[in-house]
């Protein structure tokens, strides 16, 4: 394999560089995480790899596309993990459960396929729930139509679309008639690396075995009662492409936590942002404050009512994470039931 084809860059090589020793490591990069092992893709081809004590007694732990440094074993067969080199860019969320953790999800990547379905599992708060986190992830997002033969209001669909997505590529694609994907490939360079996010049943695996022109990736039926999907992938996977570029397949994940996207709540929402620097109070918060430009903008129809509460929701979800972060059990608790008294009120 070759480094560049994996995604190997000047940066990555300044920062290898800097490390003592290198010259008994090699470089490689994280294909698939597995329990306490990893498939790791290095010049010499596959091989299997685990990562020191001192990285696990540290919680460090490799994420599917990491650069790691590497002491290949077993004349090359096998590999320990000493260290991982600084991510370009990270995808992360809130781990589920009651504890604080980021969860990097993939790392390392140029660009985020939002994917989702034109039936009725389309949802476009959820849309605005991943354009948050992937702005926020360092990578481009790019939103993916999928499932175009059953939608019969394809053009209101896209509209709604570009209405929260905005200076962001949509594509409309039906990846299981091979339609409209070709407009996909303009993404996948050599060395670029592309992850999908997006709930199950949306068709992600079909458009990763479109891509690659053969049945590589199993795929399930959705349910017809709901349009919903049953999870057909169970693990991050980089996947290379013959022509060029890297796939990283993501879980269907139906809502994810947020973690920290001050800057992608920005982003995604900046049509609210902007029109917010017009009211007349400077911590307005579109509530019941005279000469509120949010609140003006919304009667006006200029932004509708569900996303104004989309954007508050997400807010108070940032904020809720960092108050849990910051001030510990306490503090979180108290601004929980915060949130419940003022959504009850």
């Amino acid at each position: 394999m070759n480094l560049v084809d994996l995604g190997w860059n000047q940066d990555f090589e300044s920062k290898f560089n800097q490390i003592n020793n290198k010259e008994n490591y090699q470089v490689a990069r994280v294909a698939v995480e597995y329990k306490g092992i990893y498939k790791l893709y290095t010049e010499a081809g596959e091989v299997l790899g685990e990562i020191t004590g001192k990285m696990r007694y540290n919680n460090k732990f490799p994420v599917v596309g990491d650069w790691v440094i590497a002491d290949l074993q077993s004349g090359g067969k096998r590999a320990i993990i000493h260290d991982i080199l600084p991510r370009k860019s990270k995808f992360s969320r809130n781990r589920a459960g009651s504890k604080t953790q980021e969860q990097i999800v993939a790392s390392n990547i140029d660009t985020i396929f939002i994917v989702t379905s034109l039936n009725q599992d389309f949802n476009l708060r959820r849309i605005e729930r991943y354009l948050t986190i992937a702005w926020d992830s360092g990578a481009n997002p790019v939103v993916i139509l999928n499932k175009a033969d059953l939608c019969d209001e394809i053009e209101v669909r896209k509209s709604e679309v570009e209405s929260i997505a905005f200076g962001v590529p949509i594509y409309v694609i039906a990846a299981l008639e091979n339609e409209g994907v070709d407009q996909l490939k303009r993404y996948f360079k050599r060395g670029e690396t592309v992850a999908l996010l997006g709930s199950s049943g949306v068709g992600k695996s079909t458009l990763i075995n479109s891509l690659l022109g053969k049945e590589k990736m199993k795929v399930n039926n959705v349910r017809e009662d709901d349009g919903k999907g049953r999870h057909t992938t169970t693990r991050r996977e980089m996947i290379l492409l013959d022509e060029g570029g890297i796939i990283i397949d993501t879980p269907g994940m139906r809502e994810i936590q947020l973690w920290d996207v001050s800057e992608g709540i920005g982003n995604s929402f900046s049509d609210i942002e902007k029109l917010a620097q017009d009211c007349y109070f400077n911590d307005c918060q579109h509530e019941s404050e005279p000469k509120c430009a949010v609140k003006k903008a919304i009667e006006e129809g200029i932004i509708t009512e569900e996303r104004f509460n989309s954007y508050k929701k997400l807010q108070r979800e940032r904020k809720y994470i960092e108050i849990k972060k910051e001030r510990g059990a306490n503090a979180m608790e108290k601004y929980k039931w915060d949130i419940i008294m003022g959504e009850e009120s």
